[in-house]
């Protein structure tokens, strides 16, 4: 549909394009891998170029909040996107502050069963990680809804201070576009472990690059993917694809330009 809205021969071809990959219409090698072509995306050889093509001019637009929030790095795992992050991040001026969550288990009888050292080294999907390492400067993720509409699950903000338990940002998404605001450190208790414990920490993470799961819903101008690993579920291609309107605003790092696209056709009968 984004696509579609431009109207335009480039953006029909790339249309169509898109609709064989979810379809897994493209034609396949011997070790079913799909070629990705310079009329589909640009494709690049190594992560380096990767980040440049998609943040170039980086310093010169963190100011620009809107330039911030019109692009991503999009890869496979939580692992990677971390990674990336990172990087892209050593790139921005300042200092690198680092903040280390309070993790406790909810039931003192098993205190002795699960040591800090084991909480601190829990990587969960949705919760924020026990170090957490920010700039002044660089774009985030909220990870939980603090006040509806307003800061929900998934709104970008960008980092204007950072202090010991609270930190201020600009809202740079969603109704309340361009607002200051306060992120506090909040008690987090996963709910998918066989014990409960509880992690203090702040609610946020980097957004230069994230999961392509994460990324379902958002409209994009440039994006870039990492397929150094192929996708391994059901349609990931496609989403991660179809989250810009044009070939040339997608930058694609995959091996010989070759990728694996998974698409369980049962699923679109």
């Amino acid at each position: 549909m984004r696509v579609q809205l431009h109207n335009d021969v480039q953006s029909g071809q790339y249309a169509a394009a898109l609709l064989k990959i979810g379809e897994d219409r493209m034609a396949k090698d011997g070790n079913g891998m799909i070629t990705l072509d310079r009329e589909f995306c640009n494709v690049v050889h190594n992560p380096d170029d990767l980040n440049n093509f998609v943040y170039s001019e980086l310093l010169t637009n963190m100011r620009n909040r809107d330039w911030l929030c019109e692009r991503a790095i999009l890869a496979l795992t939580n692992e990677m996107v971390g990674q990336i992050n990172e990087q892209i991040m050593s790139r921005v001026e300042g200092d690198i502050v680092e903040f280390l969550s309070v993790d406790t288990v909810m039931d003192t009888e098993q205190v002795t069963s699960y040591p800090v050292e084991f909480l601190n080294s829990l990587e969960l999907s949705g919760v924020p990680s026990h170090k957490l390492r920010l700039k002044v400067g660089v774009p985030v993720l909220l990870m939980r809804n603090l006040d509806a509409p307003r800061l929900c699950n998934g709104t970008r903000l960008q980092v204007t201070h950072l202090g010991r338990n609270i930190g201020k940002a600009i809202i740079m998404t969603g109704m309340a576009k361009g607002e200051n605001v306060l992120i506090p450190r909040i008690p987090i208790i996963p709910t998918d472990l066989p014990f409960q414990f509880k992690r203090l920490q702040f609610p946020l993470k980097i957004a230069f690059a994230m999961t392509i799961n994460k990324a379902q819903g958002q409209t994009l101008k440039v994006a870039g993917i990492n397929l150094e690993k192929s996708c391994f579920s059901h349609g990931q291609l496609y989403v991660a694809c179809s989250r810009v309107s044009s070939p040339q605003n997608l930058h694609v790092l995959a091996r010989e330009g070759k990728t694996k696209n998974i698409v369980y056709k049962n699923v679109l009968q």
